[in-house]
């Protein structure tokens, strides 16, 4: 998708913002549960435009103890930005894929059935956590062309690695920042270094077995294919040198504001122990809600 093209040093795949956020996306709802799975966008601090009926909003997690005498009103801590919003209790079956799966012959389709090719080490997705199981997922490819997906999960336990599908996949835990009495906002930033994941799709005390792949209720039959027995354990894993990133699929339920790729670490903050951090460019940063006070007089 991104071969033939001179790739910036910052490319963004997606922004909530834009005038035609998912047009290099593919979206999936569980059509079973018309009320409760679907991907809409809307103001992150309002929540409008309310979605079409039959569809019903989650109620949000508070970002304070209610009890508390100094709880924040929530509102002034959301974006006052349009975001995106994926919601669904099945979370396999609802999601955004960047490139489209397509069986179209066209030109634009071809390529980006190829894969997006983007060779940046970094990914970075600025995501709303909604207090509900949520996962990600990435292709990653290494410089033999040998393909691997890693996934985040958030009721994930520990690392793990299944070999019995094709490609691979790398099962990894994914933590939210802790809530506080006090906090900011819901809103974080999750920069994900790729090249320093290829290396544990050798190790042999993360293999798990083909019985206990299923049991968190996270695969999905779209981009993981089971292998039938006599081929498990035979299918190529990647080394260790990474090449490129094949796509990308964020599963409900959050909010997403923008996903991109750079080829540095990005953050409003200086690294340490010499490490280099880019400075998020102003346009990727998030602004909160404006909070209004009312004079009573």
């Amino acid at each position: 998708m991104f071969s033939s093209v001179v790739q910036p040093p910052l490319v963004s795949l997606f922004s909530s913002t834009g005038s035609s956020p998912l047009h290099l996306w593919e979206t999936h709802t569980d059509q079973s549960l018309p009320a409760d799975s679907f991907i809409v966008l809307l103001n992150d601090a309002t929540a409008l435009p309310t979605p079409a009926a039959p569809k019903s909003l989650i109620a949000l997690p508070p970002l304070s103890d209610p009890s508390s005498s100094d709880a924040h009103d929530d509102t002034g801590y959301a974006l006052a930005q349009t975001v995106l919003h994926i919601q669904s209790p099945s979370l396999p079956t609802t999601y955004i894929r960047c490139p489209p799966r397509s069986s179209s012959s066209s030109s634009s389709n071809t390529r980006m059935s190829r894969g997006l090719e983007l060779k940046h080490p970094w990914l970075h997705l600025q995501v709303r956590n909604l207090g509900r199981e949520w996962s990600f997922e990435v292709g990653v490819v290494d410089q033999s062309g040998k393909e691997g997906v890693v996934r985040f999960s958030t009721f994930q336990k520990e690392p793990a690695l299944h070999v019995t599908t094709a490609p691979p996949l790398l099962h990894l835990p994914l933590a939210f920042p802790h809530a506080s009495t006090r906090p900011l906002t819901t809103w974080c930033t999750l920069p994900v270094h790729l090249p320093t994941l290829l290396p544990f799709f050798s190790s042999h005390a993360l293999i798990r077995t083909r019985s206990s792949e299923r049991d968190d209720g996270s695969a999905d039959e779209n981009d993981t294919e089971d292998l039938p027995p006599e081929a498990a354990g035979r299918v190529p894993r990647p080394g260790p040198h990474f090449s490129h990133v094949s796509y990308v699929k964020v599963y409900a339920t959050c909010r997403l504001r923008r996903i991109w790729f750079s080829e540095s670490r990005m953050g409003d903050t200086q690294g340490t122990a010499g490490a280099q951090i880019q400075k998020t460019p102003w346009e990727f940063q998030m602004y909160a809600a404006e909070k209004v006070s009312v004079d009573s007089n």
